[in-house]
């Protein structure tokens, strides 16, 4: 596919638009129903931000993120006091078998987690450059998004430049997890959370481009770490429609108020939509490692396998 040559461009990929069956009827439920959807042509990162690029961001513009700053005891009431503090989740794998019910027992917050130190004090990304940026709260990539002249996509865009053509395909790259034994994105293997399979260098985030790109040549659209996108989350997506004339062009999600966990009614912080999986997911846990798999989380939470890639939406200087 086209590469930008307008130099706002840059790394960008153009993706040609069309129609395509969003979603999957063959997973969890809030991928379902499969619909058909439209969307314009676009422009889309081909890597997700890396280390280095955030980087300059932050030294260009002194952002301080999410993660950095201590959160206000009135935006989180009943809070403990001693929570009251900078920080991220990290994820810190037990030694045994566990209740794969409770995700307590494998994230941690850390105090002084952030970007610079991802896995907290006494760490760094010191020869990550290459690695996608961690730790990035929807705010945090939105920020960087406009900074860029550029926007977070949406999870139609999302979704149709991960597919690469290949409508209704499992996988970015066909139906097979690891066609001929080929183990073709960052994911997990062996049993989530407690036995990591994987070669050394695979067992937290890889540099971007360690494994092959799509029909489109898209960088790391599946594992490594899960991108935000622009929708709020909703549990399912809405029905297809029945005539042609109807498809929902340029669909970008439901209203806010759909996206607040009803398992919290207490706390309402809204939730986006993740897409992609990350090295965390697993045949035994969180089978999310394809196009059409979907996670809300929300907005204020940031964590070591969240990251993103950005959209452009204009015509290209020529």
């Amino acid at each position: 596919m086209q590469t930008g040559g307008d130099p706002a461009l840059t790394g960008m990929i153009h993706i040609p638009g069309g129609a395509y069956l969003m979603g999957s009827d063959s997973h969890y439920p809030e991928e379902a129903p499969v619909h058909r959807v439209r969307v314009d042509p676009f422009w889309i990162d081909a890597i997700p931000v890396r280390n280095r690029d955030f980087r300059t961001f932050v030294e260009a513009t002194g952002h301080v993120t999410f993660a950095e700053m201590a959160p206000k005891a009135e935006d989180y009431p009943g809070a403990l006091p001693h929570m009251l503090r900078a920080g991220s989740l990290v994820f810190d794998p037990p030694t045994r078998p566990i209740d794969l019910g409770d995700w307590s027992q494998w994230w941690t917050f850390r105090f002084g987690a952030n970007w610079r130190k991802p896995y907290g004090p006494g760490s760094s990304i010191r020869d990550l450059d290459d690695h996608p940026v961690v730790h990035i709260a929807f705010a945090d990539a939105q920020a960087y998004a406009a900074w860029a002249g550029k926007e977070l996509p949406s999870e139609a865009e999302w979704e149709f430049a991960a597919r690469g053509g290949l409508d209704q395909a499992e996988f970015a790259w066909g139906d097979e997890l690891a066609p001929d034994g080929r183990q073709m994105a960052n994911v997990w293997l062996g049993e989530f959370p407690h036995e990591n399979l994987s070669p050394r260098r695979y067992k937290r985030t890889t540099p971007v481009g360690e494994f092959p790109p799509n029909a489109y040549g898209l960088l790391d659209m599946i594992g490594n770490v899960w991108e935000w996108t622009t929708d709020w989350y909703a549990s399912r997506h809405r029905q297809d429609e029945t005539k042609a004339c109807c498809i929902p062009a340029n669909p970008r999600g439901p209203a806010q108020d759909t996206s607040y966990d009803p398992l919290q009614p207490a706390t309402r912080i809204p939730r986006r939509v993740l897409k992609g999986g990350s090295h965390l997911c697993a045949p035994n846990y969180c089978r999310r490692y394809r196009p059409a798999a979907r996670h809300a989380h929300p907005v204020d939470t940031s964590t070591s396998h969240i990251g993103f890639r950005c959209v452009f939406r204009g015509e290209r200087n020529t």
